[in-house]
Order: structure tokens, then C-alpha cells, then sequence
């Protein structure tokens, strides 16, 4: 279980492989650790063994979810792998046009990592005989399912998923992508779980269904994980929730603190159902 303070920053058909390519974070600490503690319940036991096998004796993974973000600066391809933005006027992902990076190379997003980092572990871990790192495999998927799920990381293209766009945040000058990361998750603790992120979890575990459960594990047409399918939902979540009557310099309060909240509910709790399921099919077919 970790401390309330928060930490400083430390250092399917569709999967291409493209790791080893030279070359906004995500949730911010606490939402990548809520998104990997939500997945815990629904871990098959062969799923806790191999999570076990992958980390060294007393790692937890949820303190772990974040070391994506803490190794861009040092993994410099993969600082395109976190998100896949659209154009402007799209409230739609499209794989062909929108996953690349800022140099037009295609098979660079968020859509294409979450495949490319599900095949290194299937194939891997149960050949006990693989070229890549599978601890770092781990912790990429495990990554890179809460960012797809943060809908202004498939937003528009020109505003870079909204960090371009100036905002009050109460009183806090920040920028619209900074508030879905992390802004309204320390709202939301600070306000009625005593700044306490592990509260915070707890209570939006108690919150998700056995019906959203089944309904979010499976995916039409394959198995999980289902990036296309995460990515279009939150493309669409953007442009209703997160875009939606905010300008240049707005400043964003109650009104729509308490109207996009249970958004962001919704995404960490999908995205830490989706990231069980994932990962009970990877280590299930071991």
C-alpha cells in the first residue's frame, strides 16, 4: 500500500511489431495506479504468477504503471506511443490515418503499442525464450491501457489533445490536457477522500458492475485487449466531454468538474477491467 503523498517523478490482426525504432502523459501517478489497482479483482491466478515472475521480490505493479511516463526522456521513441490524435474536425479514430508519429511513420501510437507489447508477452512468456525485455512489455501494456483510455489522449491534432488550450482551473492557470490527467483526480481526492488516492480506488471499485465487467472484458470480433475499440470511444468521449464548450482561457470550475467527473470514473474503471482482461488472456495462454 503506498503513502498519500504523492511522488516526485523518477527518472489482435492489427499488431505491428516496431519496437527497437529510434525515435502529454498519461493519467498522471495517481490515475495510472488507480487504472492497474482496479485491474487486481479480476486477475486469473496464472495472470498473479506471472506478474509475480516478471517484477523483482517486492514490487507492486500499480507503483509501477507510471514508469512509462518516467523513461521518456531516456526511451525517446516512445514518447509517440502514449496517444493517437485526430484531425480537427474528426470526432472519429481512424487506424490508417491517425496512427503515426510527428514524422508521418505509421504504426507509432498508442493503438499499435497496446498490440505490439500484447504479442512480445503471448509470445514470450509462454516460450520462456524471447528477444525483448517482458518486464518492460509488462509495464508499457500496463501503461499504455490507462492512456488510451484518457479521452484527450485520442484528441484533435492541432492542439495537441489539449494541451495547446489555456485554462483556469478553479483558480490555476494550467492547459485542458493537464486537467484531464491529473487535475480532477486531485480534485476529486482532495475534496472527499482526504488526498488519498488508495480511498479514491476503493471507492470507484465498489462502484463498477458485474454487468459493465462482462460487457467491458469482451470485444466484437476478437480478443481482448481491443485498442480500435478503446480508442474511438474516447476520440467520441473528447469531443462531448472534454472539448465541449471550453475556449481558449476558459475557466472551468464546478459546473464542469461535476459534469465530466463520472467520465473519468468511467475510464479509469474500464480501463482497469480491460487491463485484467488482457492480461488473463496473455498469461492464460501460456
Amino acid at each position: 500500500m503506498r503513502s498519500n503523498r504523492r511522488p516526485l517523478p523518477l527518472l489482435a490482426s492489427l499488431c505491428v511489431l516496431f519496437v527497437g525504432i529510434p525515435g502529454c502523459h498519461g493519467w498522471g501517478w495517481d490515475g495510472h495506479y488507480t487504472t492497474c489497482k482496479l485491474a487486481e479483482p479480476y486477475y486469473s491466478n496464472a495472470t498473479v504468477s506471472a506478474i509475480q515472475n516478471l517484477l523483482a521480490p517486492g514490487q507492486y505493479l500499480p507503483d509501477l504503471c507510471s514508469w512509462a511516463d518516467d523513461v521518456r526522456s531516456v526511451y525517446k521513441w516512445s514518447a509517440a506511443l502514449h496517444f493517437a490524435d485526430v484531425p480537427d474536425d474528426s470526432c472519429v479514430f481512424n487506424y490508417t490515418r491517425d496512427c503515426h508519429d510527428e514524422y508521418g511513420v505509421p504504426g507509432r501510437c498508442v493503438v499499435a503499442a497496446i498490440c505490439n507489447y500484447t504479442t512480445q508477452l503471448i509470445d514470450g512468456y509462454s516460450s520462456g525464450n524471447s528477444p525483448y525485455n517482458l518486464t518492460q512489455a509488462l509495464l508499457f501494456l500496463s501503461h499504455f491501457m490507462g492512456d488510451i483510455h484518457q479521452p484527450l489522449h485520442l484528441g484533435h491534432e492541432g492542439d495537441r489533445g489539449g494541451n495547446s488550450i489555456i485554462v483556469y482551473w478553479y483558480n490555476t492557470r494550467t492547459n485542458l490536457h493537464h486537467v484531464w490527467d491529473t487535475s480532477m483526480i486531485y480534485t476529486e481526492e482532495d475534496d472527499f477522500y482526504n488526498g488519498s488516492v488508495d480511498q479514491l480506488e476503493a471507492a470507484i471499485a465498489q462502484n463498477i458492475t458485474s454487468d459493465e465487467v462482462q460487457q467491458w472484458q469482451t470485444c466484437s470480433g476478437g480478443q481482448p485487449p481491443c485498442p480500435i475499440v478503446y480508442a474511438s470511444e474516447s476520440v467520441a468521449l473528447a469531443c462531448e466531454w472534454a472539448y465541449n464548450g471550453v475556449t481558449n482561457y476558459s475557466t472551468l470550475g464546478d459546473d464542469y468538474f461535476y459534469s465530466r467527473w463520472p467520465i473519468v470514473q468511467q475510464q479509469l474503471s474500464r480501463g482497469g477491467v480491460r487491463l485484467a482482461a488482457a492480461l488473463n488472456r496473455i498469461f492464460g495462454s501460456s
